[in-house]
């Protein structure tokens, strides 16, 4: 019997600009990274995307990026290990009061964009991040990239890790993401994406851009809900996976 989380990245409205479908996407995730206001998302929203998903049994994460609303945290910056140490623990904070406040508690934390990018393969990155994570509740779970330094990271300084793959991404023969700024990063069409989502989980591998098949672990799996079509994909997802077989809960449960 298979089981695995389904994530998305969420609350990364900001002021007067509305993103995602966030409330309708609670109904077929286990998962959800809500941001902390450098890349997306304020207080405002923040408090309400913590009650959407505590109102529906979602389990909840912070979401830390890098301090870059124009460029959605999506930018490579050049920061030392101390400032990603600095920026996570803060953001970390952040959500937990807010969590706290509503009479909840939170499961995990999802690095985002550049920020998750660049720890996939900087070891001292990685280190800072798992540490921040680590000080502020070792109690809590490290999403990160299935094989990275960032999985490695957490294991290392004794935190519970998720590997993590994703349903609409495509992967270099190494194990890594396909960059954005290549035309072949994202996976349009639905049927290919359902059928790598499946693969991933029942046989634990991903065909890469390359035609050679990566070994991969799939513990929790990436949804964005900040495309034009995201509400049907997770819808696809959700039932592509039950009618594999797969049983579907938040990470917490499923290990």
């Amino acid at each position: 019997m298979k089981y695995v989380d389904i994530n998305c990245d969420m609350g990364e409205s900001f002021g007067a600009y509305q993103i995602g479908n966030d409330r309708e996407i609670l109904d077929y995730i286990s998962s959800a990274n809500i941001a902390c206001g450098f890349h997306a998302g304020d207080p405002a929203t923040m408090r309400k995307t913590v009650r959407m998903a505590l109102a529906k049994e979602v389990a909840i994460g912070a979401h830390p990026g890098l301090p870059d609303l124009v460029g959605f945290g999506r930018r490579n910056m050049d920061l030392s290990p101390q400032e990603a140490y600095d920026m996570v623990v803060y953001q970390i904070g952040a959500l937990q009061a807010f969590v706290q406040a509503e009479g909840g508690s939170m499961q995990h934390v999802k690095p985002h964009g550049a920020l998750y990018n660049m720890a996939v393969t900087r070891a001292p990155l990685a280190e800072a991040i798992a540490e921040a994570i680590y000080k502020v509740n070792p109690t809590l779970i490290l999403f990160g990239l299935a094989g990275s330094e960032l999985t490695r990271a957490g294991e290392r300084i004794g935190l519970r890790t998720a590997n993590e793959v994703f349903a609409d991404r495509t992967y270099q023969q190494d194990g890594t993401l396909t960059p954005r700024s290549q035309s072949d990063a994202m996976i349009t069409e639905q049927s290919q994406s359902l059928q790598q989502v499946v693969r991933m989980v029942m046989e634990g591998r991903v065909l890469s851009r390359q035609g050679v098949d990566v070994s991969i672990k799939a513990d929790t799996i990436c949804i964005h809900g900040d495309g034009a079509h995201a509400l049907e994909f997770a819808r696809s997802i959700h039932t592509a996976c039950k009618e594999a077989g797969i049983i579907l809960r938040s990470f917490q449960t499923t290990a």
